[in-house]
């Protein structure tokens, strides 16, 4: 793909201001604010029903808001709807291709829409398909159908990508290969818009993250930022005693450098800043207690640690 250079304006390939939309009595969004720098990979996180696929049904000109005010690539919908078209590529969350063409015809097909872009053969390389130029869409496989669906929504040579879900229900081999040709498109200095619910990812692919939770923001920042608001980068869960020996956990909050301590289902969770000094002291309060420890886990912090602080609730939770 050849880099073209964005057109002078304000530093934001999108704004979203005060963006409603319901449906019948269900409100999906409700007063959503978003800006999306120029050139930046940015993630739209949260659990399902949180308002993600509607919020960016919006902006990709599919769906229409109740209220609020959607700007494009300095740009609206309702004035300039084909211009738009022609400098965006959108990978919905279920992309639904013809069964019967093949590959080389599909890409094709969809790269007829567009002013410029590679041509087919170049873009089916590109994602890896070139053993597959003839084979027919509904004979591959669930990742070779979700690289398929890239490679249309690239195919225009875009200067912003929606990517709904991308990797869902895909290897770890196939959802690495789409990060690098998502990684690939960030290098040339393009600007995405991604959700997922695969905290990985985000961290992996994303500059800034926004998390929704019932069709509101209620954080924004880049990974790190978001992990260290929490308080602790590490989580230690560990299970002790039994319930035949409870132990008490009020004393592990005076452990220098914990930030939180929870008991869930009977096991102990703890935020911590820096494992060797938590872990030990916490191994001394057991035996203080005379409490046998008899399961430890360390992990480091996670976008996912970060919703479960802020609404108590895990990011795949109905």
């Amino acid at each position: 793909m050849s880099q073209t250079t964005p057109p002078s304006g304000n530093s934001f390939a999108l704004l979203v201001r005060g963006l409603r939309k319901a449906y019948n009595d269900v409100v999906a969004v409700n007063g959503l604010d978003l800006e999306v720098r120029r050139g930046e990979c940015f993630g739209l996180l949260g659990p399902n029903g949180a308002g993600k696929t509607t919020t960016i049904e919006i902006c990709e000109g599919l769906t229409t808001p109740d209220s609020g005010d959607v700007e494009v690539l300095g740009m609206h919908w309702n004035t300039k709807a084909m211009a738009l078209r022609q400098r965006l590529g959108i990978q919905l969350q279920d992309t639904q291709l013809s069964d019967k063409l093949t590959v080389f015809e599909t890409v094709r097909l969809f790269r007829s829409f567009y002013n410029q872009g590679p041509a087919a053969a170049e873009m089916i390389e590109l994602m890896q398909l070139g053993e597959k130029t003839n084979s027919r869409v509904g004979g591959l496989s669930g990742g070779q159908k979700q690289r398929l669906a890239l490679a249309c929504a690239l195919v225009g040579n875009p200067d912003l990508l929606f990517l709904d879900e991308p990797t869902t229900g895909l290897d770890p081999q196939a959802r690495r290969q789409l990060w690098d040709v998502i990684e690939e498109f960030r290098r040339q200095g393009r600007t995405i818009l991604l959700t997922t619910h695969y905290m990985d990812e985000a961290e992996k692919l994303c500059d800034r993250v926004a998390i929704m939770d019932h069709g509101r923001q209620i954080a924004l920042g880049t990974p790190r930022e978001l992990v260290a608001s929490i308080g602790g980068e590490n989580v230690v869960e560990f299970s002790a005693g039994g319930a035949a020996r409870p132990f008490d956990p009020a004393p592990l909050g005076n452990i220098p450098g914990v930030s939180d301590v929870r008991i869930e289902s009977g096991n102990a969770r703890m935020q911590v800043g820096e494992l060797h000094h938590a872990v030990p002291a916490l191994l001394d309060e057991l035996t203080r207690q005379g409490i046998p420890l008899t399961e430890l886990r360390t992990h480091s912090a996670t976008l996912e640690d970060v919703f479960v602080a802020l609404t108590g609730r895990h990011l795949r939770e109905e």
